[in-house]
């Protein structure tokens, strides 16, 4: 399964099954698990884990230095789930010893062409990146969020789950779960209902969550006196209480 013209070092654990096209290069502390394929001029340095039934595309480079001048060759890594789909020309570093000291990719998450995922990001399950989408260092992408093509994410922000960006948004601020953002800088074009009907949120969460989004963007409070309104709402739907508490717990401010 690894084509004669590929140069895999022989401390790299390759697991059962798999694939490793011609001319693509593994490195020492590269550990990929069974199931994977890895298509031809791919690059992977370690210290790096990729786990089960991957596909990686050609011309990506995986588990290179992060790009950040205060990196001084320190031991750190990347680490990718299973079943991710990785296109071409993606680009993933490792992490950082001033931060977490690890990138981390979850698990079923589609990855398209000319994505760059920076220096100690955290990207969930599920999620779709279109392609030439850029994440900055010490990003959080949470599950299921989708990020159109050429989306462009400041460092230090977190995209919240189930979240939709439309294509070419800017995002400087935290994006809250459940809505629909878009625009340079983004600006809140309500909440994602059609994503969380296809996904099967009921329609009394809908409901839950409208009334909050109402709360925090169409009410005219602050933000504090919004974020007391959304406490009287806590307990009654999981989805609410989430909301609020990513908007609680921002340091850069939300999209607003």
């Amino acid at each position: 399964m690894i084509d004669a013209r590929a140069i895999v070092d022989p401390k790299a654990r390759i697991g059962d099954n798999v694939s490793v096209g011609p001319y693509s290069v593994i490195g020492p502390e590269v550990e990929i698990g069974a199931g994977t394929w890895v298509g031809p001029h791919v690059i992977i340095n370690g210290p790096c884990r990729i786990g089960k039934e991957n596909r990686i595309f050609q011309f990506c480079s995986i588990g290179e230095e992060p790009q950040d001048k205060k990196y001084k060759g320190e031991p750190t890594r990347l680490e990718i789930g299973d079943r991710n789909v990785i296109r071409e020309f993606c680009t993933l570093n490792r992490g950082t010893a001033q931060d977490l000291g690890y990138t981390r990719l979850g698990n079923d998450n589609w990855i398209m062409a000319y994505v760059h995922i920076a220096h100690d990001c955290v990207v969930g399950n599920n999620t779709i990146f279109a392609n030439n989408v850029n994440l900055a260092g010490h990003v959080r992408i949470e599950d299921y969020a989708i990020l159109g093509g050429a989306c462009l994410i400041h460092q230090f922000c977190t995209v919240g789950m189930h979240s939709f960006l439309g294509m070419g948004s800017a995002i400087a601020k935290d994006v809250p779960p459940y809505l629909m953002v878009s625009g340079q800088p983004a600006e809140p074009h309500g909440l994602n209902a059609e994503g969380l009907r296809r996904r099967g949120f009921s329609p009394e969460a809908i409901k839950a969550l409208r009334r909050a989004y109402k709360i925090v963007y169409r009410s005219g409070l602050t933000l504090a006196r919004a974020l007391e309104q959304l406490a009287l709402l806590k307990g009654e739907f999981e989805e609410v209480d989430r909301f609020a508490e990513l908007i609680a717990q921002s340091e850069r401010g939300i999209v607003r």
